[in-house]
């Protein structure tokens, strides 16, 4: 279907060259980059809307969708800022004007949505790696104010309202502040927030509250050994990326040789982008390369998964 409509934005196109006196073929490309743009922005906003509305769901519940059409509504208000992904659009049509290849703007139209979604998973990997440390840091200052005489309710609320907990802003203690100070359920809290990507070592400190509370145990000496073995896991993940840097750079020098023999290429005074993009051949052996290349990449990426998901 792209197909047909990059035809027919060529049959405009070229209508509109013998009225203006442009050039056809700048017209083509430049009536095939605003449908690739128009398509993408459309995949994005599709994409916002779809991640808005779960959110919604999992955030507020049933009895509550006039607040969260409102919130939804307040969103679209706003105007969110476009990922900067977006730029491969325009960059796209430029780089396909001097190739005179419709392929490089595709192939940079195809790239958006991979780009934002590996922007976010690694952003996600950030903030679950600072939901640790703040994990860490929570048992640690709930041990001190437990020491100092204070109940654990109050131990809470203090660690968690005083900010001397680094990272706290990580973590949503929304749950957890609401049930301390109007009676809720403490350990269910502290599970709540164990479900959050990073923040698993919660549910260690909601194990130290059932068994302080049914049977009298120090909680602040059992807040002290989940800390520690919260930190021999964090510094053990910390060792395994260590080792996995140097296999993880030596695949991506791997994976951008291809482009410095493009580069080499040229430099000799060869044209290998005329014969991969404008030649039948150029173009299987394009599609085999990349094919080969993102398998590779994806094995690669499989196996450093494999190796940080082995437990301690």
């Amino acid at each position: 279907m792209i197909g047909i409509w990059t035809g027919t934005a060529g049959e405009w196109a070229g209508t509109a060259a013998g009225v203006l006196g442009v050039p056809t073929q700048v017209l083509r490309a430049t009536a095939a980059g605003a449908l690739l743009c128009l398509l993408g922005w459309g995949a994005w906003r599709l994409a916002e809307r779809d991640v808005t509305r779960r959110r919604q769901v999992r955030l507020f519940p049933r009895s509550h969708r006039p607040v969260v059409h409102r919130l939804g509504t307040k969103l679209r208000a706003g105007g969110r800022r476009p990922p900067p992904e977006l730029l491969l659009l325009p960059l796209g049509v430029l780089a396909a004007w001097p190739t005179h290849s419709p392929l490089v703007a595709a192939v940079a139209a195809g790239a958006v949505l991979p780009a934002i979604r590996l922007r976010r998973r690694r952003g996600g990997a950030r903030l679950a790696e600072r939901r640790r440390r703040a994990v860490v840091g929570l048992c640690a200052a709930l041990a001190g104010e437990l020491r100092t005489g204070a109940t654990p309710h109050q131990a809470v609320e203090t660690a968690v309202s005083d900010g001397t907990v680094p990272d706290a802003q990580a973590l949503d203690c929304t749950v957890l502040l609401a049930a301390v100070r109007y009676g809720g359920g403490v350990p269910e809290a502290f599970q709540t927030l164990a479900e959050v990507p990073g923040a698993e070592g919660a549910a260690g400190i909601a194990a130290c509250w059932q068994v302080s509370s049914s049977s009298g145990a120090g909680l602040a000496d059992g807040l002290d050994r989940v800390a520690e073995g919260l930190r021999a896991e964090r510094s053990l993940g910390e060792s395994i990326q260590a080792e996995l840097a140097g296999p993880r750079s030596t695949a991506g020098l791997l994976a951008a040789l291809p482009l410095f023999g493009l580069l080499l290429g040229i430099a000799l005074g060869a044209d290998p982008l005329r014969m991969l993009l404008h030649t039948p051949s150029g173009l299987l052996c394009l599609f085999g390369g990349a094919l080969l290349e993102w398998a590779g990449l994806a094995w690669t990426a499989r196996i450093a998964r494999g190796a940080e998901a082995v437990p301690a």
